[in-house]
């Protein structure tokens, strides 16, 4: 299994749960970073001065924090496309830092596509993971993940293709990350029931731009057992991600039912067994 994600702690957010358990099950789970995450927020005081603005230092604890949150979820394969720092984090369109040319979504596609091509002729996996098309809520980064994705499958299983990057390799099935709108209004509904008024209980569900309406949803894997790693290696992203409240409020409510489950698309291969309207397994339908 490879999983493209665009920033540390990203995939631990969208695919913490299919990793562990993946893991666990003895699957090879390989995970790619496209960058370092040099922009984000920082919620930490103590090292606001790492900031992009300041010692711009951030991308090295940024990737510390994602080796710890790697050990949590029990995996040793991740990596940082074309090595650390050679593609920077774009920030959103219209910032400044999205017009660095250094910036991954500025990036020529066939270069960073080689990078990742390098990663699936060396791992050869069946399954890979992504953002959707939209990159989850429109970061550019996200984006440029789900294109060098699907460009890099469909390079790597030319034979003609740069042959000195080893054998090709065809990848079985790509998914799309998804997160459930009807989960997501049940949350917030929860939230509510509980006296929630601020934050994200204010949130109109059928505004979330990150919710996909269910009926395109194809497969959900579940993991209640590994919730607790799952929370865990978000706090190891400490510097970006708090699950005190904001959206990790719905951990209160229906924690088990929304972080356990983790939702995606077939966008690329064929569905395998579907069981109560769902494919529950992302190797099911591959030849052995």
């Amino acid at each position: 299994m490879l999983l493209i994600h665009a920033h540390p702690d990203d995939e631990s957010i969208a695919t913490g749960i299919t990793m562990a358990k993946y893991a666990s099950l003895g699957a090879q789970v390989t995970l790619v970073t496209c960058t370092l995450g040099e922009e984000g927020e920082i919620l930490l005081p103590d090292i606001a001065h790492l900031a992009a603005d300041k010692d711009d230092k951030l991308g090295e604890h940024r990737q510390a924090e994602l080796g710890e949150a790697m050990k949590i979820l029990g995996i040793s394969d991740w990596r940082l496309l074309g090595g650390a720092g050679r593609f920077r984090d774009s920030g959103m369109i219209g910032t400044p830092p999205n017009e660095n040319p250094a910036c991954f979504w500025r990036t020529d596609l066939l270069e960073a596509s080689v990078e990742l091509v390098k990663i699936i002729r060396e791992t050869r996996p069946q399954v890979a993971i992504t953002y959707d098309d939209f990159g989850s809520y429109g970061h550019p980064d996200h984006l440029q993940a789900n294109r060098i994705t699907h460009y890099a499958a469909v390079l790597a299983a030319v034979p003609s293709f740069k042959p000195e990057l080893g054998e090709p390799w065809e990848i079985k099935k790509i998914y799309w990350t998804a997160m459930s709108r009807n989960v997501m209004r049940a949350g917030i509904m929860a939230l509510r029931a509980a006296g929630e008024t601020t934050g994200f209980a204010e949130i109109d569900p059928d505004e979330l731009p990150f919710a996909t309406d269910d009926a395109l949803i194809t497969t959900e894997i579940d993991g209640p057992e590994f919730v607790q790693a799952k929370m865990d290696a978000l706090r190891a992203h400490a510097t970006q991600v708090s699950v005190e409240g904001g959206f990790f409020a719905l951990s209160n409510n229906l924690g088990a039912q929304i972080f356990a489950t983790e939702h995606f698309r077939l966008v690329v291969g064929q569905l395998g067994e579907i069981v109560d309207g769902r494919e529950r397994d992302l190797f099911s339908g591959i030849d052995a």
